[in-house]
């Protein structure tokens, strides 16, 4: 199990593929051409414009249950934690690219490739765990024991490396650690990181439960301090045996504060810094904002109220507006109008509001995770991969950017890639494998399949068996054609698309089942699944959307395969091979008769993905490991399981005095520049 589980947000068999010209037939630009990355956002400062003094309040989603990261029940805020406390041999730049970190290590290379690959850390001397105990072989040593996967009394939630390792051992030098691997892995820089002292890994039971309460000992710029309520807040202080340069900051406190409480916890002054909705995120710009610009904005929004709806072809350059639906959906039409019902009123509480919010600032960046649309291909129509090219064929991705990225000033081009996002080296846009989106190549792939709109003569007979006149159950309806939860073709043409008549298969209708999950957070995904509706309806596909509780959205439909069509998001990961392959690879049958499919959720895969990965995890050449990494993704965009639709905006509130932190985008936070400015 990968990286990319512990961090998923809630928020994948097809047949041989014939050969891809994956090269030149495929990608449509490389890394100098992909869309423009944006990177961090986090106020930039030189350490000695930061006071070095004070305390920054850090929202979480969630209490940490660990903070063990190998644990299964790690989460987004025991990762923050471990940066802050644990050693990183290996920190990320804002491109994704692994960095040695030179706190820890004077040198980390592959000595030797032959008879097998070693590599030799060359630890920093000055690098002491807090007992004072310099950190060295042993604790590599207990690490790669506790994860190869060969203990099943460790309850680990990834092996992947540590189970390459034939052996870890002292080197020549009194600070030197080689590793001998059994099998060459291309991804080693993601080893031992974090590095747990061997007092966490050296037991089962230390490993299991010791680290649920805190870590006792650590090697950062800061140390745990204290947990209150619950591990609700966790306290950090500086680490007197710290050898880097010294932090910023006194005490770096994480809080627990759920999503649905992060606006109030801002305007109650609880927290410095903390991720935000998209709502939030405007409502801060809103304020802060001149009263010339806000009339510049209304004007905007006003000429673009009167102008006339865009037709298919038309205004592609521009964002597509919202409907009300979609509007009423995400609850920003309310949101807007409480606002600016409080400003006409000047009451006191808005203006105490508005002051308080005009302390904080948004810092965006482009998430390294993206949002997809997952085809389950495990039976019914999607089974048929002409099926799942002719939905992929059906979408209009840059539409869906721009709707969701435009309004925040983020860079709206699609993603074009399931393993790299934009901006990291090797990228590549590949979704030319599959094709752009066309109305009639995607009726005539379901054609091809069997699935075709009835004929005028079949249409006047359907309508007389109380059908209408694009095939919707007259009784069911009401007379009135698909209601909104079933694709809501009555406004199909607001998207510049007429709703087709429903396709047919020996008189069944080709209907999907698009689960949405509801709760905080998800209004997005709602108005986006209303979009690829109304796009499926212009091919003749019917969906029937089934909205669910976010709580079992995950568990109860997408790991168990419970849905046709759905929207979630993976994290993007610096080592692609190592990370990817759970998530892409091929299902296979257990001995029970039920199907393995490990992080596949779309249960699509195909053997020569399979092969592509175990090819680039064992090459060491990185140009080689890279393009092997870009024909697998040439081959996933293909089998058409998983349709990358955009990366997801990250959207941070920051204390307009905080800096050096904010949107990190990929890059690793340095922890011990953190601080506010002087």
């Amino acid at each position: 199990m990968s990286i990319a589980k512990r961090r998923r947000v809630a928020l994948l068999a097809a047949g041989v593929l014939l050969p891809l010209p994956w090269v030149s037939g495929c990608s449509s630009s490389d890394d100098d051409s992909s869309p423009t990355a944006a990177r961090r956002d986090v106020a930039p400062a030189a350490r000695d414009k930061v006071a070095g003094t004070g305390t920054l309040r850090w929202a979480l989603d969630a209490a940490p249950g660990t903070f063990n990261v190998f644990q299964t029940n790690a989460d987004s805020g025991t990762q923050r934690i471990a940066g802050a406390v644990l050693p990183s041999l290996f920190t990320l730049d804002g491109r994704g690219s692994p960095q040695r970190n030179p706190d820890y290590l004077e040198a980390a290379d592959v000595v030797d490739r032959e008879p097998k690959q070693v590599v030799r850390y060359k630890l920093t001397p000055e690098a002491v765990w807090s007992d004072g105990r310099p950190i060295g072989a042993e604790d590599f040593v207990a690490q790669w024991k506790a994860l190869r996967g060969t203990d099943g009394a460790y309850w680990t939630a990834r092996n992947a490396g540590y189970d390459r390792i034939a052996k870890v051992a002292r080197g020549d030098g009194e600070h030197e650690v080689e590793v001998t691997f059994a099998k060459p892995y291309a991804d080693w820089r993601s080893l031992f990181t974090p590095l747990y002292p061997k007092s966490v890994m050296s037991t089962a039971a230390a490993f299991n439960d010791g680290r649920r309460r805190g870590l006792a000992v650590s090697a950062g710029p800061f140390m745990m301090r204290s947990n209150t309520g619950g591990t609700k807040n966790v306290t950090l202080v500086r680490n007197p045996r710290w050898w880097g340069d010294r932090a910023r900051l006194d005490k770096l406190v994480f809080k627990t504060v759920p999503a649905k409480e992060r606006a109030a916890a801002l305007l109650a002054g609880q927290v410095d810094l903390a991720e935000v909705d998209r709502a939030t995120a405007e409502r801060i710009q809103d304020v802060g904002e001149t009263p010339k610009k806000k009339d510049a904005k209304k004007e905007k929004a006003k000429q673009a109220a009167a102008e006339p709806s865009a037709q298919h072809g038309a205004a592609q350059d521009q964002p597509p507006r919202e409907d009300p639906a979609d509007l009423a959906a995400d609850g920003r039409d309310a949101a807007d109008s409480m606002r600016a019902w409080a400003e006409e009123n000047g009451s006191k509480k808005a203006r105490a509001e508005a002051a308080a919010l005009r302390g904080f600032t948004v810092r965006k960046a482009l998430e390294p995770a993206y949002t997809q649309l997952a085809l389950n291909g495990t039976k019914g129509p999607l089974a048929d991969e002409r099926v799942r090219r002719a939905v992929a064929r059906a979408i209009d991705r840059k539409a869906l950017a721009r709707l969701v990225l435009a309004p925040m000033g983020l860079p709206d081009k699609p993603l074009g890639n399931h393993l790299l996002m934009a901006g990291q080296q090797g990228y590549k846009d590949h979704s030319g494998a599959i094709g752009g989106q066309d109305t009639h190549a995607a009726q005539s792939l379901l054609a091809d399949a069997g699935w075709r709109a009835a004929s005028a003569s079949e249409r006047r007979k359907a309508l007389g068996a109380g059908t209408d006149d694009q095939g919707h159950d007259k009784a069911r309806d009401g007379g009135r054609g698909a209601g909104p939860d079933a694709g809501d073709a009555g406004r199909s043409g607001k998207t510049g698309r007429a709703a087709a008549a429903v396709v047919r298969k020996n008189g069944r209708p080709l209907e999907l089942r698009f689960v949405v999950p509801t709760g905080s957070g998800t209004a997005p995904l709602g108005t986006v699944s209303r979009r690829i509706a109304r796009m499926l309806e212009a091919i003749g596909v019917r969906t029937r959307i089934t909205k669910v509780s976010g709580s079992g959205y995950f568990k109860d439909h997408i790991a168990s395969g419970n849905y046709d069509l759905a929207l979630y998001s993976w994290p993007a990961s610096a080592y692609p091979a190592t990370d990817g392959r759970p998530i892409y690879a091929k299902p296979q049958p257990a001995t029970d008769g039920s199907l393995v499919v490990e992080q596949n959720y779309t249960r699509v895969g195909t053997d020569q993905i399979d092969q592509l990965f175990d090819q680039a995890v064992a090459e060491l050449d990185a140009g080689s490991a890279r393009a092997l990494v870009s024909r697998a993704d040439a081959r996933i965009w293909a089998a058409a399981g998983s349709i990358p639709l955009y990366q997801r905006p990250q959207l941070v509130a920051a204390g307009k005095k905080v800096v050096n932190a904010g949107a990190f985008g990929f890059a690793t936070p340095r922890y011990q520049d953190i601080g506010f400015r002087k």
